[in-house]
């Protein structure tokens, strides 16, 4: 295949149809004899452009498929994957994970397969982006490079890569599902010539004519235009303006405690001292509701899961009360539940406060742009410690006046969602430390605890 095909031309080779995948699963079927067989057909197209000290260096593009057969006799299955989608390979596959399946140890949390489902989901897939050219990334890629350049003081580096994916269920009970999607997603750091500054900021979106490469290149410009010189004040807590991305990557941590079985086998910040969990309680503030919704326009999440259950609109925190926790099938059967499947996506609801009015509101406070090294310090509370990167501000008497050295913090987001003082519009993030499709706003937060310096930029 030419690397420099449209991305329109190259999925006529690369991307499985649905018509594809529904052949090569029936075959699958009809060859297996075990008790049950699933098949999983993954393929995806990636072309990027990449950049670093105000030169372009690198583009390229990548093809992939891979097929998984995973055959079961009971409780006992084992899974074969393959690069490989013809008949003799799918053939292959399928003698072997039935091999495999025979000398496994019987699971004693085996679920049966899944008859058919009905999947309800919007469009994930945009001739925007499948249209587009090395050409389109590299006129792009120039917004930055431009501006960067006319400065004379800073050198950009950046990443956008968009591409098109595929993926397809199916099984001997009669389930079939498969979703297409295209993606862009651009990231971008400016850092000052003399070494002391540093700006990021980035764009996703399915849709390649929503991401805006020239305001994503004026933001990071302005980022590390106004970081140079950084200086040092004491850590203790503040009241702090997180952007949305910094939000992100505390606020998707919540979804990540929010198993019912976690909670179930005490192991979770949702368990209810004398037992049980907190389903009911409010947990934050009465302003915050978080939802997953494979429909929501600033989402456009996968519609199923890795098992192909449907994914649906479930709310997990409103009006600041903790309202569901997930289930995978094998808990909630034990449980006597509905499953859910694990949420691919998380939306803050966002509200009216922009960040100007929140800077011109804050006497003394610090502006962060986004966090990151983020790991777990009590499970119990989903207290976290992490650094701010690429543009921390000090905020006094309602205007940002300087730079400031990057914070190691020490942080909940249970915490912080209790100490909120305003909430911006929710917009679409460009990736988190734990991936998926997130949606968050700005948040105004008072006492956010900032532990010490860090002398990293």
């Amino acid at each position: 295949m030419r690397a420099d095909l449209p991305l329109a031309e190259a999925a006529d080779q690369a991307l499985v149809t649905r018509e594809q995948a529904q052949a090569i699963v029936e075959k699958a079927v009809k060859l297996s004899k075990a008790d049950g067989i699933d098949v999983q057909v993954n393929s995806s197209y990636r072309g990027n452009t990449r950049f670093a000290a105000n030169q372009m260096s690198t583009a390229g593009a990548t093809t992939d498929a891979a097929l998984a057969i995973q055959s079961s006799f009971g409780p006992k299955h084992a899974v074969v994957t393959t690069n490989d989608l013809s008949d003799e390979a799918i053939r292959r596959a399928v003698e072997q994970s039935e091999r495999l399946a025979r000398l496994a140890p019987d699971d004693p949390e085996a679920m049966p397969a899944l008859p058919a489902q009905q999947y309800r989901g919007a469009t994930r897939y945009f001739e925007s982006t499948a249209a587009l050219t090395p050409a389109d990334r590299a006129r792009a890629a120039l917004t930055a490079l431009e501006l960067s350049r006319a400065a004379g003081d800073l050198h950009a580096a950046g990443y956008l890569v968009t591409g098109m994916t595929s993926l397809a269920l199916g099984n001997k009970a009669g389930l079939f599902a498969y979703d297409r999607a295209t993606n862009a997603n651009y990231t971008l750091t400016v850092r000052t010539t003399d070494g002391t500054g540093s700006g990021w900021a980035a764009a996703d979106h399915p849709d390649f004519a929503q991401l805006d490469a020239r305001r994503v290149a004026e933001r990071a410009v302005e980022k590390a235009r106004r970081s140079r010189n950084p200086q040092a004040i004491e850590p203790g807590r503040y009241t702090v303006i997180l952007e949305p991305q910094a939000v992100g990557d505390l606020v998707q941590l919540i979804a990540n405690y929010a198993d019912a079985r976690q909670s179930d086998e005490g192991r979770s910040p949702f368990v209810k001292q004398g037992g049980g969990n907190k389903i009911g309680e409010r947990i934050v503030d009465p302003r915050v509701t978080l939802y997953s919704d494979p429909t929501d326009a600033q989402l456009l999440a996968q519609p199923f899961d890795g098992d192909g259950l449907p994914l649906t609109r479930q709310t997990w925190i409103e009006n600041g009360t903790l309202k569901a926790l997930y289930y995978s099938r094998f808990w909630a059967k034990k449980q006597g539940k509905t499953a859910t499947g694990a949420p691919s996506s998380l939306k803050m609801a966002g509200g009216d406060t922009g960040v100007e009015q929140m800077i011109a509101s804050t006497p003394r406070g610090v502006l962060v742009t986004r966090l990151w090294y983020l790991r777990e310090v009590d499970p119990r509370t989903i207290l976290y410690t992490g650094l701010t990167r690429d543009g921390t501000f000090l905020i006094e008497d309602g205007k940002i006046t300087r730079a400031l050295r990057n914070f190691r913090f020490n942080e909940s987001p249970l915490f912080m969602l209790n100490n909120l003082e305003a909430i911006g519009p929710a917009e679409r993030l460009a990736g988190t430390e734990a991936g998926g499709d997130v949606s968050m706003p700005t948040l105004k937060v008072r006492d956010f605890n900032f532990t010490s310096l860090s002398e990293a930029v």
